[in-house]
Parts: structure tokens; sequence; C-alpha cells
């Protein structure tokens, strides 16, 4: 029976450099947030229906992140719209993805609002990735065109992370080196009785 593990956890936490030491142990990835990006790319599925509820957010035949989250972020009737045009397009490249991978030991879903949509219940197991507070903000205001005021507008939406470790099968601290948190990566499959990759 394969695995389904889910990997979550607040912005700035590591969850991609989590999820892509998972990869390197042989485990396949879905990236909710990847598929989104795909998605609202240039000629992507989603852009004709974002531009349609939310006009002047796209740009070249592609959304323009910035607009569209400077367009919901705050309004939640706004992201509730999103999310209708968003979850179902998810949701099918999952399905595709399952269907792509079946018969594989696990498979890893890097889902970063896990516990904020209640879609824990899918999964066989929960890794949160976490880190201290300072390292967190230090991360996240180093990102291009992030900023106090939007950080703590993200931060508002998602659910804390001590809520989050501990609805957590699983935590991965990431504040200290990349060898720490790669032998707690390793100490994971190795108790989910996986290939370690090494």
């Amino acid at each position: 029976m394969t695995i389904k593990i889910a990997l979550t956890g607040s912005i700035g936490m590591g969850k991609s450099t989590v999820a892509a030491m998972f990869v390197a142990a042989g485990i396949p990835l879905f990236d909710a947030d990847a598929e989104v990006r795909r998605m609202q790319s240039d000629g992507g599925p989603l852009v004709e229906a974002i531009e349609a509820r939310f006009p002047g957010t796209t740009q070249g035949g592609a959304v323009d992140r910035d607009r569209l989250g400077a367009r919901v972020l705050g309004n939640r009737d706004d992201l509730a719209a999103l999310e209708v045009i968003v979850h179902p397009a998810v949701q099918a490249a999952r399905a595709a993805f399952l269907d792509a991978h079946h018969g594989a030991p696990a498979l890893l879903f890097d889902i970063p609002l896990l516990f904020e949509t209640g879609g824990e219940a899918a999964y066989d197991k929960v890794i949160v990735v976490s880190a201290p507070p300072d390292v967190q903000q230090a991360r996240v205001l180093a990102r291009p065109g992030m900023n106090r005021d939007k950080f703590a507008g993200i931060m508002a939406r998602q659910t804390p992370d001590e809520q989050k470790r501990a609805r957590a099968d699983f935590i991965i601290d990431t504040g200290g080196s990349l060898d720490q948190t790669s032998a707690e990566v390793i100490a994971i499959l190795a108790c989910l009785g996986l290939p370690t990759g090494r």
C-alpha cells in the first residue's frame, strides 16, 4: 500500500528544502503551489477564468501573482472565489499524480495550507516543517517583494506553528544546519520503512 505523506508548514519554514530531500531519496513529490503556478503561467488553464473573475490581474497571457495577491489578500469573498477556481484544478492534478505513481511505496504532497483547508484526513502521515520565529521572519523578509505588512497578512491566514506541530505525526526543525535537517528526513524515512537514499 502506498503511504501518502503530507508535508506542511508556515511560510518560510523550509518546506521546499525538505521536499527536495525526500525527492533525492526517491519519493515522488506533488507540489500544490508548483501546480498552481504552472496553471497560472502563460497559456495555463486557469488564466482565462481568473481574468474573468478578477479583471486586470493577468498580463501577457499569465496571471500576475502580485496583482492577484493584492486583490484577494484580506478579502474573504475574493479569496473564496479564487479558491473555487483553483482548488478543483489542483485536485484533478493530484488525481493524475496518484494515477501516474500507482504502486509507489510512498508519495509526498507539499501542501502549505493543509490544516487551513481541513485536508489532513486524506493522508496517512503529516510532517510539519518548523523553525524558530526569528529564523522564519528573516527568511521571509529576504524574499523579493516581501515586507512586514505582507508577511503579517500571510501569517494571519495560516494556522499558528504551535498548533501545526501539535497535530503532526512528525516535526522537522529546519532552524539548524542542512545536515541536521537531512538527518531528520532520513530518520522519518527509516521509521516508515522506506528507502533513505543512502
